[in-house]
């Protein structure tokens, strides 16, 4: 099983840099593990209080149980993924079984910001993106997505995105193998990318 991980910031592009990828690996052998999903359930507070939870902390993340979930794959048992609404900030009572796989994806702001869960990746890339745009997109999916209002939005990107962007995110690029610019506008990149991944499930003869 080839594990690659693909961090970056909130609204950096990460969602259409992995898809542009698995278009030109052109393998349907693959699982992506989104880190959102594993969010810490907090259906035992208030919605008032749980909307102003600090999401972008690493300690909003139940990273043991992620951890252990890709152990659980490499050593080739099937897993039941949790799902997580940023509606209700809760967990969801349904799962998404996922077998082992050739290509197992770990996408999200927090995925090199965690060394345990670091070292079990193969390969290692920080999607970029200008400060400006991520934050245009965070307003446009929280206000169409998550219900959230416009005030709320700017308030909690000042509040906790920004300044955990710059505490956790930003310098977890530094163990990346790749920065990659531009997310999935990168063509170049993606093409480099998408090879190397070919050549690696070939030379290792990677199986499920």
């Amino acid at each position: 099983m080839l594990i690659i991980g693909i961090a970056g910031g909130s609204g950096s592009g990460k969602s259409t840099f992995v898809k542009r990828i698995m278009e030109n690996v052109e393998s349907d052998e693959y699982s992506i593990m989104p880190q959102d999903n594993y969010y810490k359930d907090h259906s035992h507070l208030p919605m008032d209080v749980r909307v102003q939870q600090n999401f972008d902390h690493p300690n909003a993340i139940a990273f043991n149980l992620l951890i252990e979930q890709v152990k659980l794959l490499k050593q080739g048992r099937a897993i039941e993924m949790p799902t997580y609404s940023h509606i209700t900030c809760t967990r969801n009572k349904e799962t998404i079984p996922i077998k082992p796989c050739k290509i197992l994806i770990i996408e999200g702001i927090m995925v090199l910001a965690k060394d345990d869960l670091v070292d079990l990746l193969d390969m290692k890339f920080f999607v970029d993106a200008d400060n400006d745009d991520r934050f245009i997109r965070c307003v446009k999916r929280d206000i169409e997505e998550r219900g959230r209002t416009f005030e709320s939005v700017v308030s909690r990107y000042y509040e906790t995105v920004k300044p955990m962007y710059n505490q956790f995110i930003e310098p977890s690029k530094q163990k990346a193998d790749l920065i990659i610019p531009h997310g999935g506008e990168n063509k170049v990149a993606i093409d480099l990318i998408s090879s190397k991944i070919r050549l690696e499930l070939i030379e290792n003869k990677t199986t499920i």
